[in-house]
């Protein structure tokens, strides 16, 4: 009787070897219809962009703003974390995203964020509602 075996899984730390290593420059979009272009990382993994937001809670023009992030280079395995701040141009308010970006077995890159907006409030008192969380998907566009 012939015995077949299994071939044996690499461990974890070898496994994605053969994938792409993720990028994050370039032009991203996520489930909301906001846009972020996302330039160049220099040496220190500092990076910096822009963000057109598709949803705000204001009745102000949207305006294109500025972000600044960094990258944590030490990622092994190609799928790197990272984190920006927005800094709204039309809002008294600013966002900060910690994220990882992920690729997948086809090379499809993903940006998987978690969101904290503070908004100004007039009193110490207000403070409770200054603040929201939320999660949001980028997709490369190009």
């Amino acid at each position: 009787m012939v015995q077949h075996t299994r071939p044996r899984r690499l461990p974890a730390l070898y496994a994605d070897t053969q994938h792409p290593t993720c990028n994050l420059q370039g032009l991203w979009r996520n489930e909301l219809g906001s846009n972020m272009t996302l330039l160049a990382l220099d040496a220190a993994g500092t990076f910096s962009g822009s963000y057109h937001t598709a949803v705000a809670a204001t009745n102000n023009q949207i305006l294109v703003s500025p972000l600044q992030g960094a990258l944590q280079h030490s990622s092994s395995k190609g799928q790197p974390t990272f984190g920006f701040t927005v800094q709204w141009q039309f809002a008294d308010s600013i966002t900060a995203f910690a994220g990882q970006c992920f690729v997948d077995r086809r090379g499809k890159e993903t940006l998987e964020t978690m969101w904290l907006i503070r908004e100004e409030v007039p009193t110490r008192r207000d403070s409770w509602r200054a603040t929201r969380v939320g999660t949001s998907i980028f997709t490369r566009i190009k």
